[in-house]
């Protein structure tokens, strides 16, 4: 099973705390091309980097399908 961003939805989240993709990339300590990638789908975060996201967005795990979707 693979976890992909919902790259609109975090866009939207970003724009409210009226932070940039680049901010949120140095926040989260991954390079503005990496996180390019995970928002476009092309890359999946790793489980570390998702506890980092829902963390750095203040958003608790219960509502992770906010953020998140399972392929696969």
């Amino acid at each position: 099973m693979v976890v992909a961003i919902k790259g609109q939805q975090i866009k939207k989240i970003l724009a409210k705390k009226n932070m940039s993709q680049n901010c949120f990339a140095m926040r989260l300590g991954v390079s503005s091309g990496y996180m390019s990638q995970l928002m476009t789908g092309i890359r999946n975060p790793s489980p570390g980097l998702r506890v980092k996201i829902l963390s750095e967005l203040k958003i608790d795990e219960g509502r992770f399908d906010e953020i998140f979707e399972l392929k696969g």
